[in-house]
């Protein structure tokens, strides 16, 4: 059977009912230039109902995917159309073809796709995508705002019920001449351990004004709201989710714990030898041993602390500091609900005593205050690992992207490498 050459491009370049006009090939490293216009016929007005007359041709040009390991262009001859009726108000028009590329885009359909792929699911740095198509930055990063943004609206079972929600502030760049800290908040759903949304800011009002946007249905059915005893963050749950048990997360209680330990054996350093510590002083060449759990301490590691607390620890500061960290980790080893609560509480009182470091009392107000956060753990058993493991992701995109500027860029980019949005409607989606 005889082949037809150009039918054979026409699979080729694979659109679709075109017809293909021809090729460009410049040579050397310019990109190769394919030609393509509609095979439809002659449509009707929509409005009148009369055969429309062609007035023409418009010539737009699409970045397309890389054939042969070369950049293609490729140039839509569009016909324009006219209405032959004058009462009609129809006027003239340019043909349109999604399949082909939406109006106002840059790249054809399945190159946008490819991108916001290559982008937003493989965390690929815009630059080296925008290489190897042979076109700009912004060609490449408008193309994948819109399209995953697209994507996103079109994914309305992407968030389902959601049982534990967690929040945690993340940076997102920072900002003039003095280098000014710009924060945003992460929302996750725990239990499903995907990323929900990203929201501006890390005060009490904008973690509010991001739940109260949700379905008043979506936010009653919210058992848990994990923090890390954050007060914006708390007030942000007391205002919009007050039938849902707020929980500590146990990691950022022991890390407290840990702080204000390493906070009196810093005191306590400057109070006996009137400096920072040294390579050579007693309390810092244990200052690792003091903030890990008692049970990996080695036997040989435990006389080496309790000597090295005997020669720099004259008042038994630190020594009274180190138990109570032990102390509080303790809270997370008891079984019982009941026990938990009252062990806690009475925890609470105890480093509140006098005979304690000034930065044990502050420890145990802080426990006091956050005593029903901590003891909902032993109910919940959720946490803001979670949380902390999606920004991590969210921090790998910062790092590709060496930061962000734009927070919908940064938003949109987070969401579509942690947010687990259905892959699979991206193919059945046409942006506006």
């Amino acid at each position: 059977m005889e082949a037809d050459p150009t039918r054979m491009c026409e699979l080729l370049v694979g659109l679709g009912e075109v017809d293909l006009v021809g090729i460009g090939d410049g040579g050397g490293d310019e990109p190769l230039e394919v030609v393509i216009r509609s095979r439809r016929p002659r449509p009707t007005c929509d409005d009148c109902g009369s055969r429309l007359w062609s007035k023409g041709y418009r010539t737009v040009v699409l970045v397309d995917l890389p054939a042969f390991g070369r950049p293609v262009r490729l140039r839509w001859r569009k016909r324009r159309w006219a209405c032959p009726n004058p009462g009609c108000a129809v006027g003239s028009f340019v043909e349109q073809d999604p399949g082909i590329g939406p109006e106002r885009a840059l790249l054809t359909s399945r190159a946008a796709r490819w991108v916001t792929v290559q982008v937003g699911k493989l965390g690929r740095p815009v630059d080296e995508v925008a290489t190897e198509l042979g076109c700009g930055w912004h060609t490449v990063n408008n193309e994948v705002a819109r399209w995953g943004e697209a994507l996103l609206e079109a994914d309305t079972s992407r968030v389902g019920q959601v049982e534990a929600v967690g929040v945690d502030e993340t940076l997102f760049w920072r900002q003039g001449r003095w280098r000014t800290k710009v924060w945003c908040t992460s929302v996750v759903d725990v239990g499903g351990r995907q990323l929900i949304d990203i929201v501006a800011g890390r005060t009490a009002e904008s973690a509010a004004r991001w739940f109260r946007s949700q379905p008043v249905e979506w936010r009653d059915g919210i058992r848990w709201a994990v923090l890390d005893m954050s007060g914006p963050y708390r007030t942000a749950y007391d205002r919009v989710l007050p039938n849902a048990a707020q929980v500590a997360d146990p990691f950022h209680v022991i890390r407290l714990a840990n702080q204000r330990l390493d906070e009196v054996r810093r005191r306590v350093q400057n109070e006996t030898l009137g400096h920072r510590g040294r390579k050579h002083d007693p309390l810092y060449r244990i200052r690792r041993l003091l903030t890990s759990a008692s049970e990996r301490i080695s036997d040989r590691g435990r006389i080496r602390l309790r000597g090295l607390l005997d020669a720099g620890d004259p008042h038994g500061e630190v020594r009274t500091a180190w138990h109570a960290k032990e102390t509080v980790r303790g809270i997370y080893q008891i079984d019982s609900i009941p026990t938990a609560l009252r062990y806690t509480l009475q925890l609470a009182d105890d480093l509140q005593h006098e005979s304690c470091p000034p930065e044990i009392n502050k420890l145990g107000r802080t426990i006091a205050r956050w005593t029903p956060q901590i003891a909902n753990w032993h109910i919940s058993k959720v946490t803001n690992g979670p949380t902390e493991a999606l920004n991590n992701l969210i921090k790998r995109i910062k790092r590709t992207a060496f930061g962000f500027r734009n927070f919908a860029n940064y938003r949109i980019r987070a969401l579509l490498y942690a947010g687990k949005p259905n892959w699979n409607l991206l193919t059945t989606i046409t942006p506006h």
